[in-house]
């Protein structure tokens, strides 16, 4: 009569049996439901897979998760996201910010989490210059009144200015555009 046994660290699981019986085929646990953690001695861990991706189980990947350097969140990505410090006064520039970001998130250089947090702000300066723009379209536009009188049969009064007094008052306190200067 010989021990054997299944995984070499196991101390339960032993199972006797006769050199000249047969052995019986015992279903074993299916391996891809398994922890693939190995410990030092060789033993494979029994605890369920919590990660697919990892293909380890909850205690093996905090392990792993506690032996990665967390991802740097303060690092400043300035030089990358806004070469020409632009101030966002138009779609095209947010679309440039936006298009540099998903470069940078690839690349690993920024996590999800802060990415999304810019994305969010970009959308909300989007907004506002879609409300900017709809408010300018909406105010009335001050109407400019082209005083003009040089058709004005009086001679001009010291000024150099032809027309009734009251525009010739106005002209003098800036509230109409004077004609001796030349719009631009």
């Amino acid at each position: 009569m010989t021990l054997t046994t299944d995984k070499p660290c196991s101390t339960n699981t032993a199972s006797v049996t006769q050199s000249n019986a047969t052995d019986t085929a015992q279903p074993k646990p299916d391996d891809s439901a398994r922890c693939r953690h190995f410990t030092a001695g060789g033993c494979r861990c029994r605890l369920a897979v919590l990660d697919p991706r990892s293909h380890l189980c909850f205690r093996h990947s905090a392990l792993l998760a506690a032996s990665q350097p967390p991802q740097n969140d303060s690092e400043d990505l300035s030089a990358e996201l806004l070469p020409e410090l632009s101030q966002f006064s138009s779609g095209l520039d947010i679309h440039k910010f936006l298009a540099r970001l998903l470069i940078l998130i690839t690349r690993g250089r920024i996590s999800p989490r802060r990415a999304s947090v810019m994305a969010y702000v970009t959308n909300q300066l989007l907004h506002s210059h879609r409300a900017i723009a709809r408010d300018n379209h909406l105010q009335p536009q001050q109407e400019t009144i082209d005083w003009d009188f040089s058709h004005w049969l009086g001679p001009p009064d010291e000024n150099g200015l032809k027309g009734p007094a009251v525009y010739k008052r106005a002209v003098l306190a800036g509230r109409v555009p004077d004609p001796r200067k030349k719009s631009s």
